[in-house]
């Protein structure tokens, strides 16, 4: 049996005059919380309507725990729990009735129907509404019935498009919780979202995708790691320091200021940080606070992200 949930190779999806995913590979381990970055028309969405069997590629191949989704759609769907972007929680129905409903296309017996749909609404805390109306709850607790409709068959992975988008804070807690305990429990998760710092505490992996091509596939801390350019120092003196005359004594090309502290970025914080202590004697300064940083998911996709378009042009 293979290790492997998810096998892209050379998949390649074109709109017109918009080359939409452009001959991307990759692999997702079973068990594996995957995350798929990008921004805005990247191909995120695209590249998971063909994962899930809901958009033809115009060339690749895509294989769903050992299933070729091109060729048996139906098997590799009994396989996947899908939650889309846009709700498609039956607005007109109660959330038990929308699960016995979703259990019903499952061909779900009786029994298990009644037991999951239990099950999953306890845990998503939605049990003591189960009797209203979709078009009732927030937006929140519809995304979460939608969570639980796609959990119902217990899938082998689950498909979640930006989950937690617009929604209040308690309602992303609960999400990123509860989806957390699954994959624990061996779920294999692919995840797209714009919420950078969402994807760092969740994801084991991640890629970034832009303009249907991947750039970086990895774990989010040898990401950052990789990132040496964009780590700095803050840093906070007891008395007024001009920037250029701080930047030219301690030889760095970039700096700013933060409030009342100055970020400087370096490759070698160790050196900078040499030079700080010495520029603080010689200058007859005290330090009220120094702070190593290292580039967070956010930094490295947008360092990413800009590194594609310079060299594009």
């Amino acid at each position: 049996m293979s290790e492997v949930a998810i096998k892209v190779s050379n998949l390649k999806k074109r709109f017109e005059k918009i080359q939409a995913v452009n001959d991307i590979s990759f692999q997702v381990k079973k068990g594996e919380f995957f995350g798929f970055l990008g921004p805005n028309g990247a191909g995120k969405t695209t590249t998971i309507r063909i994962l899930t069997g809901i958009l033809k590629p115009n060339s690749g191949d895509v294989n769903v725990t050992d299933i070729n989704v091109l060729k048996q759609p139906s098997k590799a769907k009994e396989k996947m729990g899908i939650v889309p972007e846009i709700s498609n929680v039956y607005m007109d129905m109660s959330a038990w009735d929308n699960l016995m409903f979703m259990g019903k296309m499952y061909a779900l017996p009786k029994e298990q129907r009644i037991e999951r749909a239990t099950k999953l609404l306890k845990r998503f805390e939605l049990y003591g509404r189960r009797n209203d109306l979709a078009k009732k709850f927030s937006k929140g607790m519809k995304k979460r019935l939608l969570i639980c409709m796609a959990l119902l068959n217990r899938p082998e992975i689950l498909f979640l498009d930006e989950p937690t988008s617009g929604l209040d804070v308690e309602s992303q807690r609960i999400i990123r919780q509860i989806i957390r305990k699954y994959n624990e429990d061996g779920i294999t998760v692919f995840l797209t979202t714009h919420n950078l710092e969402e994807a760092n505490r969740l994801c084991d992996r991640v890629a970034i995708i832009n303009n249907g091509k991947i750039l970086e596939i990895d774990t989010p801390e040898t990401l950052k790691l990789k990132s040496k350019k964009i780590q700095s120092i803050d840093v906070k003196f007891d008395k007024v320091v001009e920037l250029n005359a701080l930047k030219s004594e301690l030889s760095i090309k970039s700096a700013k200021k933060v409030g009342d502290l100055f970020r400087l970025y370096t490759n070698d914080q160790h050196t900078l940080f040499c030079k700080l202590v010495d520029y603080v004697r010689e200058q007859d300064l005290r330090l009220l606070s120094v702070k190593m940083l290292v580039p967070s998911l956010e930094d490295v996709f947008v360092q990413v992200i800009k590194k594609q378009k310079m060299g594009a042009k």
